[in-house]
This record gives structure tokens, sequence and C-alpha cells, in this order.
């Protein structure tokens, strides 16, 4: 039986996510749209997270729930076991989201006419955290090209990172593997980059949570504290199984801070804020630990098939996309399509389809697409944006 033949009909079948309120269809309830927008998968979670969290259900019993024994412990494990990276079950910090784990990065790191540094385009929260907690946002354009194809490739542009950074300046917010534009980093970049928060003397909060989602066959994660060496002690590694495992409305996820000091600051910043992650989530991600790589696994072979189904839609289109190496995320340009449409994402609205606004991302003109669905469904949604911009060169032409 090959690999995914055991849970591939789970990914071929649409799913009425509206009858449980989900974000990603609540926003076009009662309407005509696709949504391809919000980072969550429309898959149903893998069966041995379900049947735990059933089994918790059973139970009966939804009270004040402490870290289960053994878990960090489990954590550490898998972070050896996957990575390569011993890590210490103290280093690890539970919380209940992501965003406030930047959030709390900044409390941590910056006082107040401090800065941190973050990369440009970049999942929303990053270029809100800083702000939200009264300190300066300094944001640095990705490099970016297109090859002959019309694919898009990033890099980090180190002369505009040199000339960016500041004496004021305390933490750099890193995004890896990237969202929206799902780039790997090379190991180059990450050298050089470890080299750069070295010199000026900066603590790194990588996020990166997309780490088990890489897309490209030969292509291994490296978590960036590990990359750091001695100076590790500067770092915060944001994880969680929301996005490979489906859970983000479970509450779960974690900070590794190897540091002790940096640890209490961290702690101290969440003192009487921060809720414990949801019981349910810790129930979840010991079954996603035990027991979930062969869906994972499963999982990548739908998300490539996924991946050459937008790729060859958007050829098509004449709009350039990146080929995500990791994610089940493509970021467009449609800033060709602006002068005649104006705003691209809502106008693709007006045609069935529902995208993320690169404007939200710090890039007007651009677009996100999120392929985590069942294949049927993406077709008939690619094809709905052939249509619309088919005709609307048509208009042109004419």
């Amino acid at each position: 039986m090959a690999l995914h033949d055991e849970f591939s009909e789970s990914f071929l079948q649409p799913v009425d996510r509206l009858a449980w309120s989900a974000t990603k269809w609540e926003k076009y309830r009662g309407r005509d749209v696709i949504p391809l927008w919000i980072a969550d998968m429309d898959f149903p979670v893998a069966p041995v997270i379900q049947q735990a969290l059933a089994a918790h259900v059973a139970h009966g019993n939804f009270g004040y729930m402490s870290t289960p024994q053994g878990l960090a412990d489990r954590l550490a494990g898998y972070y050896a076991e996957r990575y390569g990276w011993e890590i210490q079950p103290e280093w690890i910090v539970w919380l209940p989201g992501l965003v406030l784990g930047f959030n709390l990065a900044v409390k941590a790191c910056c006082a107040p006419g401090e800065s941190a540094l973050t990369f440009t385009p970049v999942y929303p929260p990053f270029l809100h955290a800083a702000k939200t907690q009264g300190r300066e946002s300094i944001e640095v354009g990705l490099a970016m090209e297109t090859d002959a194809a019309g694919r898009l490739g990033y890099h980090i542009d180190f002369a505009a990172l040199e000339a960016a950074v500041r004496p004021s300046t305390r933490l750099l917010l890193l995004c890896h593997p990237h969202n929206p534009v799902g780039h790997v980093f090379s190991a180059d970049e990450l050298h050089t980059l470890a080299d750069f928060a070295e010199r000026h003397d900066l603590v790194v909060c990588s996020d990166e949570v997309h780490c088990d989602l890489i897309l490209d066959s030969g292509v291994m994660h490296v978590p960036f504290a590990r990359l750091m060496g001695e100076r590790m002690g500067q770092s915060i590694t944001l994880h969680g199984p929301g996005k490979v495992f489906n859970l983000a409305g479970l509450g779960i996820s974690w900070a590794i801070i190897p540091d002790a000091g940096l640890r209490r600051c961290y702690r101290q910043a969440a003192q009487r804020l921060v809720p414990e992650p949801c019981g349910l989530g810790y129930t979840a991600l010991r079954a996603a630990l035990d027991q979930g790589e062969p869906w994972r696994l499963a999982l990548l072979a739908r998300l490539r098939a996924n991946r050459e189904l937008v790729v060859a839609a958007l050829g098509r289109m004449g709009l350039p996309h990146t080929f995500p190496a990791a994610t089940y995320l493509v970021w467009i340009d449609a800033r060709a399509l602006v002068e005649s449409v104006g705003n691209p994402s809502q106008w693709l609205e007006q045609h069935g389809v529902g995208l993320s606004d690169g404007a939200d991302f710090g890039a007007p003109g651009f677009l996100r697409l999120n392929f985590g669905t069942a294949p049927s469904l993406l077709e008939k949604a690619l094809a709905r944006m052939e249509v619309a911009l088919a005709a609307v060169r048509g208009q042109i032409i004419a």
C-alpha cells in the first residue's frame, strides 16, 4: 500500500467547516466565494488525534489542566530526533498562541525607545508586534527576483539590513521557513544572519511553525538557535502543531529559550496576562508527536500535488508567483492588474475567490493563496481566477 493511500480520501473530500464557525469560511458566509486566505487547511485532522481527543472528551472533565507529565521530555526528544537539536525540557515555555509569542519577545527584549527588526513581506503580526507593545518596528524588504518562467524568488538583502539596524535595535523577528513567500533560507543566509545578530548584539526570535511543512525533497529544516551555536542563549524559538496538524483552534504552542535570564524576562512579560494552553491542545500535541508522522507524510504528498495544480494554473494566467519550498501558501505578484481592476484581492472576491491581500503583509498588489484544501475545490477556484483574468484582459485589448 502506498504511504498516502490510508488517508487519501480525507484529503480529497470537501468538508463543511461552516457548521463549526471556521474563521476561514465565516468571512464569506452567504456568499459564493471560495476561501483560500487564512493559513489553516480544510483537511480533517489525523485520525490518531481525533481518537485522542475523543477519549479526552469521553472522560468528561474539563477543569484546570497542568502540562502533562513527560510532555516536555517527549518534545525535547522530538527535536533531537527530527532536527539533531539537543534541548532541555526546562527551556520550554508553553503558550496558548504564537502571535502572543512575538509580542512577549518584544516586551521582554525591547525597552521604551528601542526597536525590533523584521523582513517584508511577512505574516502581518510580525509587522504589528513592536507597535502593539509601544516599540518601534523597522521593516527591511527581502530582495525579489523573477526568473524567465515567471517564478518569484526571495532572499535576504544584507546590505539593506545593515543600513536599517540602529544602536537602539534589540530584537530580530524571523519567519523561518518564511510566510508568505514559502522560502527556506539557505545555510549561507542563516550563517550570515547569525553573524549579523552577533555583531549587533541582537536577540533573534525565530517563528518556525511551518518547519514540518517542507515540500521540496532533500531540503532539511535547521533550527536557527541550533545554528547560533555558543550564542544560542540569545534566541527565542517559537513553534507549535497548529499549521502542520491543523490545530490552530486548540491554542497550543511554545517558546524554546535556552538562556535562563532571557527565559525569566519572557515569563515576567507574560505574568497575569497569558493563560495556560488549552487542555485539549496538550492531548492533541501528544498524539501528534507519538503517532502523527504517517499522516504528516501523506499530507505532504497531497500538498505537493496541490502545489502543482496552482503553479500550472498561475503559469497559464501569466501571473508571477513563488514555487514554495515550504508551507501550503503561494505568493502572487498581481501588481500588473492594479491599473485595470483596482485592488486585486477585492476584485477576485467579486469573482468568487477569497485570497489574502498583500497589503496586510507589507506588499500592496500581491496576493497570498492557501492551497491546503480539497483539489476539486482548489481547481474550481483556479478556474474562476482564469475566467476573471481572461475577461479583464479581453476588455483591455478591446
